[in-house]
Parts: C-alpha cells; structure tokens; sequence
C-alpha cells in the first residue's frame, strides 16, 4: 500500500479521486493550508503527490520547486491547462507525469500505478523520519523543517537517527555511543556531551526548542 498526497482546491473532485485511490488499496491525505503544502506534505510523508497547477496563494510548479528541496517523492500534475507546453513546464520543474483534466479516474489510476512502479520497485524511495514537522533524510543526512534545509556532521546525524528511531523513549549514552562507533575506532564519551550540545543549539537556532530532553542518569529522549 502506497500513501498518496493530493493537492487539489476542488474539494469534490479531491475526494473523487482520494475515494478511487482508496480503492485500489492505496492510504490518502489532502492538502489543507493551501499556504503551507510543503508543511502538509512533510505531516503526510507520502509516496506520491497528485498536483493540481492552479491552486490558491501559489501554483504546483511553485510548490513542486518546494517539494523537491527537501525529497525526490514521485509528482503527477493535474490541469486543465494541457497544452504542450504547461506539460513540458511540469516535467521540467520536476513533475514525473501529467494528467489533463477533466481528469479521468481510470487514466488516473492507470498512470499513478505506473509512476509508483517506476519509483519504488526499481530503487524505492529516500527513507526519512518525521517528528515535531522536522524530517530527517536518512539518504544524505540532511534535517529539513518549516523548508529550510539544515546540514548535520555524521555524528550530529547518527545522535539525531537513533533517537527519531526510539521517540518517545529513552535512551542511554551507552546505545548512543555505540552509533557513533560505528564509524569511528574509538570516540571519547565527552565527544558525545559535545555533539549534543552543538546539535541542541543548531536545533533551537532552526525554531525546534526542547526537541532533545536530558534524561538525568538515564540518556535522552524525543518526544
């Protein structure tokens, strides 16, 4: 089962095509701040997103500029502006299909099925894990939140990776030594202290305060 994200204002026709996906055993999420998709986007953590181009405050290909700063996931626009050349602007901003409106659920259903082959059964998607609206790409160890994009050091990276992978339980200095040994032969336990604290700072700089919790004798945790 795929999760696709559709990004359409016609709510009628959004839930036309939400209930065809649905049956064809797919999970569904609508866009709902038409001024915030890259933050809807980022809650729903889809497979695929349905975009229409016409949409209030900003069009697709603005959101699809977005979209793909922060993830490769496979886009299909929807218009019913379909001449030549509004396809080639989709597919160079970075769309992977066009469908023409009146959008037509078999052709529909037809040609997502075929993208999300393409995507996912020849090398699947970039992993990521999502907590508080940040989230971390697990393919090249960025962490992106409100759109802007933060670079981490490997080892801010693999602290950050352990404890999205454990939210909402501790955990120990030990398990998180451990990550950072894996790279490296020997790491101080101060250099864990360190990175910690250089991780806090550049997390409360980027607007996630108290993303990370001392846990005092026990480790850390998110929640």
């Amino acid at each position: 089962m795929y999760k696709i994200f559709i990004v359409e204002d016609d709510r009628a026709m959004a839930e036309a095509m939400g209930e065809r996906l649905t049956a064809w055993g797919h999970e569904v999420c609508f866009a709902a701040n038409f001024q915030d998709v890259l933050g809807d986007f980022l809650a729903c953590r889809p497979h695929l997103v349905l975009m229409d181009i016409m949409l209030p405050f900003y069009n697709g290909y603005h959101w699809c500029t977005e979209l793909r700063r922060v993830s490769d996931v496979p886009v299909v626009f929807i218009s019913s502006a379909s001449e030549n050349m509004n396809v080639v602007m989709a597919m160079n901003m970075g769309g992977d299909d066009f469908i023409p409106k009146p959008v037509d659920l078999e052709v529909m259903t037809a040609k997502i099925q075929a993208v999300l082959r393409r995507a996912y059964d020849m090398g699947g998607r970039a992993p990521m894990l999502e907590h508080r609206g940040a989230s971390l790409n697990l393919n090249d160890a960025s962490l992106t939140y409100n759109g802007e994009r933060l670079e981490l050091t490997k080892n801010e990276f693999r602290i950050l990776q352990t404890l999205m992978e454990n939210k909402g339980k501790v955990v120990s200095r030990d398990t998180l030594m451990t990550r950072l040994w894996q790279a490296d032969s020997y790491v101080e336990e101060n250099t864990l202290t360190v990175n910690v604290t250089r991780l806090r700072k550049k997390l409360e700089d980027a607007g996630l305060s108290g993303f990370i919790t001392t846990r005092v004798g026990s480790g850390y945790i998110i929640q």
